[in-house]
C-alpha cells in the first residue's frame, strides 16, 4: 500500500510538472493564433494540447481540471470545424482559461475533489462560447477582468505592482529538470572510475611502501575525474533561456491590452544557456522589467503614428554570453526615459539636491532607487513606487549587475549581467583576524599596500589616492566588529561592482581558489556584506561578500564624510 502511495505521489507530480509547460505552451501558442488567426497547425496544437491535460487529469484523479479541459476541447472543436472564428474577443476567453486551469489545477493539487464556484462560473461561459455562432463569443466573468495581465509582482521606477496574480502550482517546489541520458550515463561512469581512483589511493596509503610520487599520481588522477564529473554536473543544470523568455509572450500581450497600447515580443539568444537556479532567480526581474517597458515605455499608437513608428510596439528580450556571465537585455522602442520627470521625483524624495543638475548618468542610476515612480496615477500596472528596486535587490542578490540606458524618441535598454552558475564561482581568498571571507574573482580589480599612516589611524574606513584619484575604502575588520591584534600592515582589495570602485582593507591575501557556494540560513539573511558561505578546506565556514552592498556602504560613508 505504501509502494502505491508512492507512486502516486510521484505520477501527481510529475502530471503538474507537465501540466505547466503544457499550460505555457498553450498561452504562446493562442497569442500567435490571435495575430495570425488562419493557422491551423497552431489551432490544432492547443487542441491536442488541452486533449492531453484533459488525459492526465483524469488519470491523476483532477475531476475539475478534466472537465475544464472538456468543455475547452468543446470551443476549440467549434473552431476547427469553423462554426466559430478566431477573434479578439474568444482569444481573451481561451487565454482566461488557462488561468482558471491554473488555478483548478492548484486547488486539486492541494487536496480538493470539488470546483470552486469561479471553475463552475467560467465553464458557464465556455459553453455558451462552444454554443455560439459565428465570430462573436461571449465575454469572459467569474472573478477577473478578461484583460487583467497573469504576471504579478511590483513594477515601479519605471513601473509598479500588477494586477490579477495566480497562485502558485504546488509543483514548483520541487524543481524538476530533465537531463540528456548520455549525460546520465557518462556521470555514472565517472563515478566509478573515481571510486577505483580512491580505492587505489587508499592502498598506496595502507601499503605505506608505495612511495610519494606513486600517491601523488593517484591523486591527481582522482582529482582530474572529478574536476570531470563537477564540470559535467554543471553543464547538466545548463538550460536554455528561451521557455523562459517565451513565457512573456502572454505577459506583453495582456500589458498592452489593459494600457490599451499594442505591442509585440521578440527574442533573440534563445538558445544561450545557463544555470537552472539563474534562471529561477531571473524571472522575477524580468516580469518587472517586461511590465516596465510597455507600461512607461511604448507609446500608444495614436502616439506612435504622430512620431513616424509602427503603431506596434517592439519589446526585445536578448540573452548573451559575455566573458564567463550571462548578460540579458529588455529592449523597447518607446519614448525612452523622461528625464525632467525623474530629476524632479528624485528632488522631491531628497535623492537630489537641483533638478537642473540631474544628468543622465543621475537619471540611469536614481530609476533603480526604491519608492520612485514617475506614473500619474495608480492603476493595477503601475504607479505604486516600487519595482526596479527589487530587479536590482534580486540581480545583485545573483552577484550581477544591472545598468539602464536610454534614448529620448528611440527607446530604453535595460541590461542584467548575471553569473553562468551559482553553485561554483572563482573566488579571491582574504582574512581578517581569524576568519576567511571570499570575494567574487570577477569583482577583483587589483590589491594594494594600505599606506602605513592609514594602518596608525585604525579607522573603520577612509579614503586613499590610487594613480591620482581617491578610492574610499572600507576596514572589514571593523565592519564585522572582529577582535584580536592588529596587523603591522594590511591591503587593500579594490573592487569594481558596475561603475563604482572601492576598497577592501583586510590582514591577509590568500588568493584565487575555485568556491562551492552554499545559501545562508535566515538567521544571517539581514547581515550588510554577506551573500553567502563556502566550506574551507580545514572545515571551518569562509563568508562569501556581497560586493555590491558593501560598495553601497563605503561610498555612503564616503559622500556623508564629504558632506559633513
Amino acid at each position: 500500500m505504501d509502494e502505491l502511495e508512492i507512486d502516486r505521489e510521484l505520477l501527481t507530480q510529475t502530471f503538474l510538472a507537465e501540466a505547466e509547460e503544457t499550460l505555457a505552451r498553450m498561452e504562446q501558442a493562442l497569442v500567435a493564433l490571435e495575430a495570425t488567426p488562419g493557422d491551423d497547425e497552431l489551432l490544432h496544437a492547443v487542441f491536442r494540447d488541452a486533449h492531453t491535460l484533459k488525459g492526465g487529469a483524469s488519470l491523476v484523479g483532477f475531476d475539475p481540471v478534466r472537465d475544464l479541459a472538456h468543455d475547452l476541447e468543446d470551443v476549440l472543436e467549434r473552431l476547427r470545424n469553423r462554426s466559430l472564428t478566431v477573434t479578439d474577443t474568444l482569444v481573451t476567453l481561451l487565454l482566461r482559461s488557462v488561468d482558471v486551469l491554473r488555478s483548478a489545477l492548484t486547488d486539486a493539487a492541494g487536496g480538493s475533489a470539488t470546483p470552486s464556484q469561479a471553475v463552475l462560473t467560467f465553464r458557464s461561459h465556455l459553453a455558451d462560447a462552444a454554443q455560439a455562432a459565428g465570430g462573436a463569443a461571449p465575454a469572459a466573468g467569474g472573478d477577473a477582468p478578461p484583460h487583467s495581465p497573469r504576471d504579478g509582482g511590483e513594477g515601479g521606477a519605471s513601473g509598479g505592482d500588477g494586477g490579477a496574480p495566480e497562485p502558485a502550482i504546488p509543483h514548483a517546489a520541487s524543481r524538476t529538470l530533465r537531463v540528456d541520458v548520455g549525460k546520465l550515463d557518462r556521470m555514472l561512469d565517472l563515478s566509478g572510475e573515481i571510486a577505483i581512483a580512491r580505492g587505489r589511493l587508499t592502498e598506496l596509503l595502507e601499503r605505506r611502501g608505495g612511495g610519494a610520487d606513486d600517491a601523488l599520481e593517484a591523486h591527481r588522477d582522482a582529482d582530474r575525474l572529478y574536476l570531470d564529473l563537477q564540470e559535467l554536473i554543471m553543464r547538466a543544470r545548463m538550460v536554455a533561456i528561451g521557455p523562459t523568455f517565451h513565457q512573456h509572450v502572454r505577459t506583453v500581450r495582456d500589458v498592452a491590452t489593459a494600457a490599451g497600447k499594442h505591442a509585440r515580443l521578440v527574442v533573440e539568444g534563445e538558445d544561450v544557456e545557463v544555470d537552472t537556479a539563474v534562471v529561477e532567480h531571473v524571472r522575477d526581474p524580468l516580469t518587472h522589467m517586461v511590465r516596465n517597458a510597455i507600461d512607461h515605455g511604448v507609446e500608444p499608437p495614436e502616439v506612435r503614428r504622430a512620431r513616424g513608428k509602427d503603431p506596434v510596439g517592439r519589446v526585445v528580450l536578448r540573452a548573451l554570453h559575455d566573458a564567463g556571465s550571462m548578460v540579458i537585455q529588455v529592449e523597447d522602442d518607446g519614448g525612452g526615459l523622461d528625464k525632467e520627470k525623474i530629476a524632479a521625483k528624485a528632488v522631491a524624495l531628497g535623492l537630489a539636491a537641483d533638478a537642473a543638475r540631474v544628468t543622465d548618468d543621475d537619471v540611469a542610476r536614481v530609476v533603480f532607487e526604491p519608492g520612485l515612480s514617475t506614473a500619474e496615477k495608480v492603476t493595477e500596472i503601475s504607479g505604486r513606487g516600487v519595482g526596479m528596486d527589487v530587479v536590482r535587490r534580486n540581480v545583485e542578490a545573483l552577484r550581477g549587475a544591472v545598468s539602464i540606458e536610454s534614448e529620448p524618441g528611440r527607446g530604453t535598454t535595460v541590461t542584467i549581467r548575471v553569473p553562468l552558475t551559482l553553485a561554483i564561482i572563482q573566488g579571491f581568498k582574504v582574512a581578517v583576524a581569524d576568519e576567511t571571507f571570499i570575494l567574487p574573482l570577477d569583482a577583483v580589480v587589483e590589491c594594494v599596500e594600505l599606506p602605513p599612516e592609514e594602518t596608525a589611524r585604525a579607522a573603520p574606513w577612509g579614503v586613499i589616492e590610487l594613480r591620482g584619484k581617491p578610492l574610499p575604502y572600507l576596514r572589514l575588520r571593523d565592519h564585522f566588529a572582529l577582535a584580536g591584534a592588529r596587523p603591522a600592515r594590511e591591503n587593500v582589495v579594490v573592487v569594481r561592482h558596475g561603475a563604482l570602485a572601492a576598497g577592501f582593507a583586510v590582514d591577509v591575501l590568500h588568493g584565487e581558489s575555485s568556491t562551492v557556494l552554499k545559501p545562508l540560513g535566515r538567521l544571517f539573511k539581514g547581515v550588510v556584506g554577506v551573500a553567502g558561505s563556502s566550506i574551507l578546506g580545514n572545515g571551518r565556514v569562509a563568508l562569501m561578500l556581497d560586493v555590491a552592498g558593501l560598495l553601497r556602504e563605503t561610498l555612503k560613508r564616503a559622500a556623508q564624510a564629504a558632506a559633513a
